[in-house]
């Protein structure tokens, strides 16, 4: 790819007071940006992109200039180097595409009403202002904000209010910063506020819509987030406030803008009184994520693109570290083990997988580096190997010294090794450098071979992969202390294994903890050995046994008819990680069956032998006093019998229905999903759908709207299933930011899936004009790839998206999933007689 040139090579900023005057009646505003900085060519190059400039000054003299949208730029002829001051005049339009400045339509007490907000990460800010809208760019900005204000309404920003006049709100000007962490939001707002032990004032925000009290949670994790990240971190939070604000309408999950974070409603507002343990888990590691990032992505940012594992993977480790501090009794990092490892594991094992780092130029490809199963998911997993590595001090002094450099600059990775190496005086880069560097892992087998273990690396692929010889620097993490630490040739000899064996007293095992990158294949004699001592194992060794299993099924290096026998053993586990990994296995074997058939009512019978006791023992609903544990187990094995049609829990589940059907928000959040998905797909009818539709479109629980979502395309009945798809395009019923999980579970749906799917290409130039410029857009094909698994859909997906494979930001998504699907055609083809023959043996 060519490089593209940089428009800070063409201009330094170094402030900027910009003027902004908004209508949301207009859905419009005009403005002012002037910049002062230091020209290095004559010529300079702003960002700007589907704004009208009006005129241009260049030290209060008028400038030529031309400008377009396809560049994304306004030229400046500036006439001469060095410092300057240009002024820009520009109107501009809102957008409704959640990019840019953008309204948020919510409803109160049945009135429409709009918050107007900011999404400017990656490249929007240049849709607000002229700038120069790079990472490397930091600047300070002073920003004065007019819009049609009613009484009562409010307005934050980054920095708090400095003064009010002639209806302009004048904000203080921020510290150095990208411009694509700049931020404000205004409409009719409710808060909540307190101050951290150092005196940061810590906020949340959200309209009226909700609850008082649906704040609490956030403002506490909040706060003592930042409490935490002072201390951890050992550097001070540099500004005067942390804002989090919840809008109703928001592409991603959260957004870190500095000093004023911007959530999903779902990601950061709950009802303390009735939400589930998980859903309070994962609002918690949002939360932290974001604050992680005020100085880990804020103070010190990634000098380019590139380096976005700098700000996520980091970011994404630190959520749990602090989680983990303020909620030990969570064991959130189980929940790691259950999100992050799975996803990292799946995606990277597909050949044609980018890299932790990625060289990116061209604007357009810079969205299709948020693979959160790489970038988020695999980065911190190579991060929590260094943490492993390094231990807690040496990290916390490199992390120190790495801020006190780079404060309100940029960096790269090197600079990040450079400061934990000097910290532990380990070569951190050249271990690291492996990982982040090329794409993959290795699997490690592991033999015993005339009477030696001996270890051997090799990069593992799900589906064909072309063997390059890539090797790692492998944190082994045995249980045997005369394995070495590191391996990081082709072949290592342990030694006598029955000496070995003789000496330790307990099977041989790698990677424990699960916290290095890299699954193990041992032979059937380690194996063996392993499985009869299962007992001895803890969660995280079975869930890690599971896992690899289920990976070498999927790479052909095992065959899922020889994991179906070994499922029992699994199965009585109380542990939420261990039936988290036991039904992934069960729910891929699905793709062996088909739906109705009587191979399948042979799979539920063996879903009801897993799940059955468990079932009878934890009871459908929540107990006072149980543990976290049974809690979090309840809902798999709830799901597994009522996917084996067990007639108590289908019966139990319409029976909580019945009592509640008029306060659906009294029914336990821990099981709320089962018992709609129940009542929809075992009893539903169209009264029930007009039923559940309006109180999803008149609830403003984000939790309760995730459980009548799950619930409502459960259905059977060809006309609901219409009626539904029907209303993908209605955002009065469906936002688009929330449409993604409605096709997914209608497709998931086997009596939804031809509608789904004839929706999506039927209407894809509809989607890509609707959700085209946001990161999630690429996600609706990996959602699409990651259920098809017939000989049928896979030539009609690549019927419709390969003439797409050239359109920017998606081409490697269109060719790693078409990889995806072959691989998951080509497993049935060659197992399923053979996975089948094995369920109907262990259910004789």
């Amino acid at each position: 790819m060519a490089e593209v040139k940089r428009f800070y090579e063409t201009f330094h900023p170094d402030h900027y007071d910009i003027y902004l005057d908004i209508s949301r009646e207009k859905k419009s505003f005009h403005g002012k940006t002037i910049v002062v900085g230091d020209a290095q060519e004559e010529l300079v190059k702003l960002n700007q992109k589907y704004l009208k400039i009006t005129s241009v000054r260049v030290d209060q003299k008028k400038a030529d200039f031309d400008y377009n949208d396809k560049e994304e730029v306004v030229n400046i002829k500036a006439g001469k180097v060095g410092k300057m001051k240009i002024e820009v005049d520009f109107e501009g339009k809102l957008t409704d595409s959640m990019m840019g400045i953008y309204p948020s339509y919510y409803e109160v007490d049945g009135e429409k009403k709009q918050l107007v907000g900011t999404q400017f990460e990656t490249t929007f800010a240049r849709q607000a202002f002229p700038c120069v809208d790079e990472p490397e760019a930091k600047a300070t900005f002073a920003l004065a904000i007019k819009f049609d204000e009613k009484p009562g309404e409010t307005i934050i920003s980054n920095q708090p209010e400095e003064k009010f006049k002639d209806g302009v709100h004048y904000f203080k000007p921020t510290v150095r910063m990208s411009s694509y962490l700049v931020a404000f939001v205004f409409g009719d707002m409710q808060k909540k506020l307190t101050k951290t032990k150092s005196g940061v004032e810590i906020g949340v925000f959200a309209t009226k819509a909700h609850k008082a009290k649906e704040l609490d949670f956030a403002l506490d994790i909040a706060k003592r987030s930042i409490e935490f990240y002072e201390d951890f971190y050992e550097t001070p939070y540099p500004l005067e406030h942390s804002y989090q604000v919840a809008l109703p309408d928001f592409s991603a999950g959260a957004m870190e803008n500095w000093g004023c974070v911007t959530y999903r409603e779902a990601y950061l507002l709950l009802d303390p009184d009735n939400t589930s343990l998980d859903m309070k888990q994962l609002v918690a590691t949002v939360i932290a994520h974001e604050l992680a990032h005020q100085w880990f992505g804020d103070l010190v940012t990634m000098k380019w693109w590139d380096n976005l594992w700098l700000n996520e993977s980091f970011a994404n480790m630190m959520e749990y570290v602090a989680i983990d501090a303020l909620e030990p009794n969570w064991k959130i990092w189980e929940m790691f083990q259950t999100s992050e490892v799975p996803a990292a594991l799946q995606r990277d094992a597909t050949d044609g997988v980018q890299s932790v780092h990625v060289m990116v130029n061209d604007p357009a490809e810079i969205d299709a580096l948020f693979d959160s199963a790489i970038v988020y998911a695999k980065g911190s997993r190579m991060l929590v190997m260094v943490r492993a590595l390094l231990g807690d001090k040496a990290l916390r002094e490199g992390l120190k010294n790495y801020f006190a450099v780079h404060k309100y600059s940029n960096a790269t990775g090197d600079d990040l090794w450079n400061a934990l190496g000097k910290a532990s005086g380990l070569d951190i880069g050249a271990i690291m450098h492996s990982w982040l560097e090329q794409p993959g892992y290795p699997v490690v087998n592991a033999k015993v071979e005339d009477g030696k273990l001996v270890l051997t690396q090799k990069q593992f692929f799900i589906g064909e992969g072309k063997e390059v010889g890539r090797k790692w620097q492998i944190p082994l993490n045995s249980n045997y202390t005369a394995v070495p630490k590191i391996m990081k040739d082709e072949e290592l000899v342990v030694g006598d294994y029955n000496d070995l064996l003789a000496n330790n007293g307990v099977p041989f095992r790698l990677n424990v903890g699960n916290n290095s990158d890299f699954i193990v294949k041992y032979d059937q004699t380690l194996l063996d050995d392993i499985l009869s001592h299962i007992d001895e194992l803890d969660a995280v060794d079975k869930l890690q046994l599971l896992q690899d299993f289920r990976l070498l099924a999927e790479g052909g290096q095992m065959s899922y008819a020889d994991i179906v026998p070994l499922l029992p053993k699994f199965a009585d586990s109380t542990s939420p990680i261990v039936n988290n990994a036991l039904y992934r296995i069960m729910s891929t074997l699905r793709n062996f069956v088909t739906p109705g058939s009587d191979e399948e009512k042979q799979l539920k019978k063996l879903y009801n032998l897993l799940s059955e006791k468990q079932v009878k023992r934890l009871g459908l609903l929540p107990k006072a006093g149980e543990s976290n544990d049974d809690n979090l187990t309840r809902p798999y094995v709830v799901a597994a019998s009522l996917y084996a049609d067990n007639d108590d829990t289908i019966n139990g589940l319409h029976a909580i229905y019945s009592e509640n059907s008029d306060n659906l928000e009294g029914i336990s959040a821990d099981i709320r999903s089962a018992v709609l998905v129940n009542e929809v797909k075992n009893f539903g009818n169209m009264t029930l759908f007009d039923k559940l539709l309006k109180k999803y479109q008149e609830t403003s629980d984000a939790s309760l709207k995730q459980d009548l979502c799950a619930g409502i395309t459960s259905t059977k009945m060809p006309e609901i299933i219409d009626a539904i798809v029907d209303d993908f395009e209605n955002a009065q019923v469906v936002k688009p930011q929330d449409l993604r999980a409605w096709y997914r579970n209608v497709l998931a749906n086997p009596f939804g899936q031809e509608q789904a799917w004839n929706w999506i290409r039927l209407e894809w130039p509809w989607l890509e004009a609707t959700v085209g410029g946001d990161m999630e857009f690429a996600t609706f094909i990996t959602v699409t790839a990651n259920i098809f698994h017939t000989e049928e859909r896979l030539k009609q997906f690549k019927d419709f998206f390969e003439p797409k494979i050239n359109t920017p930001g998606l081409t490697r998504e269109i060719k790693m999933d078409t990889k995806v699907i072959e691989t998951k055609v080509n497993l049935v083809k060659k197992e399923q007689a053979a996975v089948n023959a094995a369920i109907a043996k262990a259910v004789a």
